[in-house]
């Protein structure tokens, strides 16, 4: 089978990642104890993904959880949840990173880094084919973002051939944790750029806009909002952890929904989504569900998709449903929004199926998009950034802990490039629509060959 090991870092990492846990073992049938409770053989067909099997029948996570205070780890293995985790795969420092990235990154979480890649690499060496590993963290803190960069860098140089994702909590425009959450993002995006190879963006405005919008809740809590990206996270695995009709591994996820290597940040949605009241009223068909998919109130990144082009897309049906109509019902998609995909990359939309519907619900669907709104994000938190850095605002805390300024430059230039790219392949698309080849005739040609040279 082809293992897949979790990791978990930080608060909000080992948040999210228990949710995810939780999700997934009542998917696959598995109790808080680890053991095997379900009905359906098709849960143990491919358990062995994400799932070690111990002895006496006993199911234990392939996941690593990491936190630089030991806080989060007690409630953690003090909940309902803390007999199902290895124990011995609780790293934890006594320190915490206080917010702060070069913490993170450079003293405190060099310092327990070896210790977590222990623990790593003898999860690696019990699986028999390894396909990579999984993140959960968030960019605004100390811990996820500065340690949990560092560990996907170092993780990147030991298995250099194994796929890496990321499911980041990005920070939004409403709701900021802390005052240098654009300084810790820009930094951690600087790596992710580099080191991940595909990073779903989850955004804690737009879960709070699903939460007051969609689903109607008055006072939505850390809850409400962890069981949405679980809900995504169970959904983007689903074909990782089930026999479908169209398998995918991680590999062919990313081969399908990346045209150029640093355009690897994606948008996730959820269908169905609606609140108890009015979902009595409504049956859940293919055509609603890909109704609800496409709809920018359903993306959990605050970016709107219609501001920019798709350059892939990834759906993923769960359930009982005909294939026949998956297709159908994405080309019709395809077809009425044809101004919304660029044009230069035919096919860019791919599904997938799967029998195995997510726990109380006949049938669901998961959306990746590789959308050039994302750039959205990045320029936020990038305007931000330069409003403090040009101040040097902070600065103090993060340069005490040993780093340089020149770290900061460059990781801002590389974010502005990051959004010039995705604008670039934006545009690309208008200029051929404009004529824009046939314009510049064999002038273009060399304009283009000398700014080739130049790259």
């Amino acid at each position: 089978m082809r293992e897949i090991i979790h990791v978990q870092t930080g608060q909000c990492g080992n948040q999210i990642g228990s949710k995810f846990w939780e999700t997934i073992s009542q998917e696959h049938g598995i109790n808080n104890q680890g053991n095997y409770v379900g009905d359906n053989e098709l849960q143990l067909e491919r358990i062995d993904v994400y799932y070690n099997e111990a002895s006496r029948g006993k199911y234990v996570p392939r996941a690593v959880l990491v936190d630089l205070e030991p806080g989060v780890m007690d409630t953690l293995k003090a909940g309902p949840l803390g007999q199902l985790f290895r124990p011995d795969n609780f790293v934890f420092g006594q320190s915490g990173a206080g917010n702060n990235w070069a913490k993170g990154h450079y003293t405190e979480g060099a310092e327990l880094v070896d210790q977590v890649l222990d623990v790593i690499r003898k999860e690696a060496e019990n699986s028999d084919s390894l396909q990579g590993f999984q993140f959960t963290h968030s960019l605004g803190g100390g811990t996820g973002a500065g340690m949990g960069t560092l560990l996907i860098s170092r993780i990147r140089e030991e298995y250099p051939d194994r796929m890496i994702s990321t499911f980041s909590v990005v920070p939004s425009p409403k709701v900021s944790d802390t005052v240098v959450e654009p300084y810790n993002a820009t930094l951690s995006l600087h790596q992710l750029v580099d080191n991940s190879d595909m990073t779903f963006c989850i955004d804690n405005e737009a879960l709070y806009d699903i939460c007051f919008k969609t689903l109607k809740l008055k006072d939505p809590g850390y809850d409400d909002l962890n069981s949405l990206v679980s809900k995504v996270m169970s959904g983007v695995t689903t074909c990782l952890r089930f026999p479908g009709q169209l398998n995918a591994d991680l590999r062919k996820t990313a081969v399908n929904l990346v045209p150029f290597p640093r355009l690897h940040f994606f948008m996730v949605g959820f269908a169905p989504l609606s609140d108890l009241k009015s979902s009595s009223f409504r049956s859940i068909t293919v055509p609603e569900l890909t109704q609800q998919l496409f709809d920018s109130r359903n993306m959990m990144a605050a970016s709107d998709p219609r501001h920019g082009r798709y350059l892939a897309v990834a759906a993923i049906f769960r359930g009982r449903v005909s294939t026949n109509e998956v297709e159908n019902q994405m080309l019709q998609v395809q077809n009425k929004n044809a101004s919304n995909f660029v044009e230069w990359i035919p096919n860019n939309v791919k599904t997938a199926v799967c029998d195995i519907p997510p726990v109380g619900l006949p049938m669901s669907a998961t959306f990746i998009g590789n959308s050039t709104a994302i750039k959205e994000l990045f320029q936020r938190v990038n305007e931000q950034f330069t409003v403090m850095f040009r101040r040097k605002a902070f600065l103090h805390w993060y340069t005490d802990e040993g780093m340089d300024v020149m770290e900061f430059s460059e990781a801002e230039s590389d974010v502005i490039d990051l959004v010039e790219e995705y604008q670039q392949f934006q545009d690309a698309a208008v200029d051929e629509e404009m004529g824009g080849d046939e314009y510049h005739g064999d002038m273009g040609d060399e304009m283009m060959e000398q700014e080739y040279m130049d790259q």
